[in-house]
């Protein structure tokens, strides 16, 4: 079965040996994926020299990932295929919010916060005061409905690129709960345009391509509540520069807001009133019920 392969025989054969697997949700995928690797190295003339060189990028992928460095998510991100999958997946219509990409820095054991809170962790920056609802497709509140929310700093930093600066602690992130009219809020700061990670082998695909690397400035969100869709979106600032031309490809006209400002002297949503400028952002996220 194996003897005396050729450049076009030896896909065949490599997918006869998923005929056996149990599971035909992994035999479709792995049947799939080696026909489409294998079309590409003959339609491309791959060169030992090319294999060798993609092996040892994806092993550098992993030698740099770490729980606060995805850099295979942003591997995914900047080829398209995090949002491809998205797009596949999610086709709810108009009447729910947009989902979009996780993106490389969403950080698991997150600190719980109250509505009303300042989740900036004291980093400097223009205050943000964020203002959110949750409802359903017939516009009902989802009370107690779970909102992730995080973002970078001023300067276009997230608070794992600046561990040492933070004293290892978390900042301008935060898991909210919506109160009975699917409401939640909370204080920052103003967030900023920033390039995706370069120093790692996905900044070598993007300088090579004379790519940009810059994400336009944004708000994450990752929302759950029981018996509904869980959604992870963001939302993109109206007037960024790089609006149009996203690194990652996450940008939809849908999911663009904005960030409105406020001169020193006027009263913030929870009333204070502000002796520096500030931002304010409203929005209400639509979730989709799960199917039954």
């Amino acid at each position: 079965m194996y003897l005396d392969l050729t450049e076009t025989s030896i896909t065949e054969a490599v997918q006869r040996t998923f005929d056996g697997a149990e599971d035909e949700r992994f035999k479709e995928l792995f049947v799939g994926l080696v026909r489409h690797l294998h079309d590409f190295t003959r339609e491309v003339r791959l060169t030992g020299d090319e294999w060798f060189t993609a092996l040892d990028f994806l092993r550098r992928v992993g030698d740099i990932t770490s729980p606060t460095r995805q850099e295979f998510v942003l591997l995914s991100d900047i080829l398209g295929l995090s949002v491809l999958v998205d797009l596949i997946n999610h086709e709810d219509g108009p009447s729910v919010t947009d989902s979009t990409l996780l993106g490389p820095f969403y950080v698991e054991g997150r600190p719980t916060a109250a509505n009303g809170s300042d989740i900036s962790g004291e980093v400097e920056g223009t205050p943000l005061f964020v203002n959110g609802r949750v409802l359903d497709t017939e516009g009902n509140p989802v009370a107690g409905a779970r909102v992730d929310t995080w973002h970078s700093d001023g300067n276009g930093f997230y608070d794992v690129q600046m561990q040492e600066k933070l004293h290892h602690h978390l900042a301008m992130r935060a898991l909210l709960i919506a109160d009975d009219e699917g409401r939640f809020w909370y204080r920052s700061v103003a967030p900023r345009y920033y390039p995706v990670p370069t120093d790692g082998p996905c900044g070598e695909i993007l300088r090579a391509a004379n790519r940009s690397p810059m994400r336009p400035e944004h708000l994450h969100f990752w929302l759950h509540a029981d018996g509904f869709e869980p959604l992870i979106t963001m939302l993109v600032r109206s007037d960024d520069p790089y609006l149009e031309c996203d690194a990652v490809f996450g940008v939809k006209r849908s999911l663009v807001v904005d960030f409105v400002h406020h001169e020193a002297g006027e009263s913030a949503p929870d009333g204070t009133r502000m002796d520096e400028p500030f931002q304010t952002v409203e929005w209400t996220f639509v979730l989709a019920r799960k199917e039954s």
